[in-house]
């Protein structure tokens, strides 16, 4: 018979004391917590209230909402229980950061906090990133999509040079700038926690590249960086050449992530030589540039003859033929310790269809390894598209099933930085 506390009774107990009505989302989940409470005592587990799921009607969390959880943790009838908490797509505003920032001052034990695509500006990151001052536990932090704008991102900019705990930050999406980024990468040039870092679709309007020179001379001086996001940052030739020459004096950096940006084959060339050299990078993503044939070729000669680290190589829709994709698939041959390859979105003649087939029928590639699968019509073979992939779930997670194999995620499953990342 168990002794843990009933949550959804003290759920409702604690919105007749603050006068707040129920949410019936909140009841549901913590209902369903109730059923698992020996897992949650002995362990905790995530909390996982986000307000996209689809199959459960769903009242998304308002900041009255967050109080009512919040309260209950700091009268520890959640203060241990739940080492996570998810509140992503929700409606969070500045008035729910100040509540959250008076949480990370007082919680010790929550390590994730997911505040992904709610509503909080450049106040509530104040908030919220002061609070990390002093915060001892936290080690996953997900502001994702909220508009903290240039203002807000330099408050964690600046939480960066203090907090000496958290070891993943996510400002994607959040409408940084140029200065914010500066400030992260001087930051980043002394902290020695943060082992991942997603800086995703900054709002630029300078085509100098002075933030990847600037984050460029951050790797050459950062020990402990394992993964770095810089989608979206109109990167050209010139920055890649700034970041490999910085990676040539990094030996810790594992998942590097260039998609959405502006290389063309020969920013390719810089990574070729790289990869030729560097015994560190295990992924790395190109999808979504204009390498074709000739940066396909550069990468394909590194890989077949001298790189043997790289597990992961994204290639999305960046314009390769049958000449790029078949030397890739002649590297994998040679190279044993490349095992994932993405290549949907490129053109694929009867050569990449075969090429790719064969790998896959003699087991070199295997299918939870690649976006495609071979197919046979009237004596011809074809390519499919499987939805696998690196990072398919940042975005979204699967609420109806639990996420074992990583097919999706393959990001996740190669070069994972701690429990939560």
């Amino acid at each position: 018979m168990s002794v843990c506390p009933d949550l959804h009774q003290h759920y409702v107990q604690v919105c007749q004391n603050l006068g707040q009505p129920e949410n019936p989302f909140i009841a549901h989940v913590l209902q369903e917590a109730d059923k698992n409470d020996e897992i949650i005592w002995t362990k905790g587990v995530t909390l996982k209230i986000a307000g996209n799921s689809h199959l459960v009607p769903v009242q998304r969390v308002t900041d009255g909402s967050l109080q009512v959880l919040v309260s209950m943790c700091i009268c520890h009838i959640l203060h241990s229980s739940f080492s996570g908490l998810d509140l992503r797509y929700n409606v969070l505003t500045d008035a729910g950061a100040k509540t959250m920032a008076t949480f990370l001052q007082e919680n010790s034990s929550l390590r994730y906090l997911n505040l992904m695509f709610n509503n909080i500006g450049k106040t509530g990151a104040e908030l919220i990133a002061k609070a990390l001052h002093g915060n001892e536990t936290l080690l996953h932090m997900r502001m994702t999509g909220n508009k903290i704008g240039e203002e807000g991102g330099m408050f964690f900019a600046s939480m960066l040079q203090i907090n000496s705990t958290l070891e993943k930050l996510d400002l994607g999406d959040c409408d940084i700038g140029v200065q914010c980024l500066i400030a992260t990468a001087s930051a980043l040039n002394l902290n020695k926690s943060v082992k991942a870092i997603n800086l995703n679709r900054p709002l630029l309007f300078s085509q100098e590249e002075e933030t990847t020179v600037h984050l460029a001379l951050m790797l050459k001086n950062n020990s402990s960086l394992v993964e770095l996001h810089l989608c979206k940052h109109e990167m050209k030739n010139f920055g890649v050449e700034q970041l490999c020459e910085a990676l040539y004096e990094n030996s810790t950096l594992r998942y590097l992530d260039l998609a959405c940006n502006k290389i063309t084959s020969d920013g390719v060339k810089f990574l070729g030589k790289l990869l030729k050299w560097n015994q560190t990078l295990q992924i790395l993503d190109l999808n979504a540039n204009q390498i074709e044939d000739d940066g396909a070729i550069y990468l394909s000669q590194a890989l077949a003859l001298y790189n043997r680290t790289l597990q992961v190589l994204s290639v999305v829709s960046n314009n390769i033929s049958g000449k790029g994709l078949v030397a890739l698939s002649d590297a994998m041959k040679t190279n044993t310790e490349l095992s994932c390859i993405y290549i949907w979105g490129n053109k694929f003649d009867e050569a990449t269809c075969r090429a790719f087939s064969e790998l896959i029928q003699m087991g070199r590639l295997k299918l939870n390894c690649t976006d495609v699968e071979p197919y046979e019509v009237d004596g011809h073979i074809y390519l499919a598209e499987l939805s696998h992939g690196l990072q398919k779930h940042y975005y979204w997670t699967p609420t109806y099933w639990v996420v074992t194999e990583k097919d999706a995620n393959a990001s996740l499953a190669i070069a994972a930085v701690s429990e939560y990342l």
